[in-house]
């Protein structure tokens, strides 16, 4: 019973990530590098491309919907939950999520429930609340509940810093088949590789798919400091010891008093 559940469930996530047509999504970023300096305050990334497919095959229904969703580099974070205790807040409860996002934006034509399904939704994870967030409760790893107050409280502090952003109105459609996004880099976003997967919807089904990436890195002093720190560890530990007693001795010369 157990692996007939199995299969049947490999079998729905099969056919939800299976595109039911063979229309092309074709797409570039402005900028396919993001240089990060001590002056970033962030960007905003602009996408923008095309539908193409065949003129033989039979005219839509409806017109396109697309979602475009931006993935970070992935982390691991501690959720912790305070309680007033003899007048003092202290820690006492915590939620390690492991391997999640640094960094989410979904974008979209329109509401997820105007062009998919519950299922096809689901399947997808369509939207920050259907984003699966791998958790750590006690020996276990797993997803849970979405109005989980754990779950709730690190979308909220994802949200407030920018860095997972859901925008139901964020594609625009120019023409029946070009469309344009854009997607807001903050200045705290994360060092790495970001990947960019785009789905196409049309009369209610998934009928093409792209993928696509993007590099954010740190470029002049910041870019030395932080390859200096990796490569050179014990060097750069010496060296910053070194420079610390440098200039303790030298405001002691500075302020010292006769």
């Amino acid at each position: 019973m157990t692996r007939t559940l199995v299969l049947v469930a490999a079998l729905m996530a099969m056919l939800t990530a299976t595109p039911a047509s063979a229309e092309r999504i074709v797409s570039s970023l402005t900028t396919h590098q993001v240089f990060v300096t001590s002056n970033f305050v962030g960007l905003d990334l602009v996408l923008f491309g095309s539908v193409e497919r065949d003129p033989a095959d039979p005219p839509r229904n409806g017109p396109y919907d697309l979602v475009v969703t931006v993935t970070g580099p992935k982390e691991s974070l501690v959720t912790r939950r305070k309680q007033r205790v003899l007048g003092v807040w202290v820690n006492v409860e915590s939620r390690d999520f492991i391997g999640v996002p640094s960094y989410l934006a979904v974008m979209s034509t329109r509401p997820f429930d105007a062009f998919a399904g519950q299922d096809l939704r689901r399947g997808l994870q369509l939207g920050l609340e259907r984003t699966v967030l791998t958790q750590r409760i006690g020996a276990d790893f797993a997803d849970v509940v979405r109005d989980d107050p754990f779950r709730k409280a690190f979308l909220r502090l994802k949200e407030q810093r920018k860095l997972y952003v859901e925008n139901t109105s964020g594609v625009t459609f120019l023409t029946p088949t070009l469309f344009r996004t854009t997607l807001p880099l903050p200045a705290t976003v994360p060092i790495g590789t970001y990947d960019v997967d785009l789905k196409l919807f049309a009369d209610g089904k998934l009928v093409g798919r792209s993928s696509s990436a993007f590099e954010v890195a740190k470029v002049g002093f910041e870019q030395f400091v932080v390859t200096s720190a990796q490569s050179h560890g014990i060097w750069y530990g010496l060296a910053t010891l070194s420079f610390a007693l440098l200039t303790g001795w030298g405001a002691s010369i500075v302020f010292r008093r006769d």
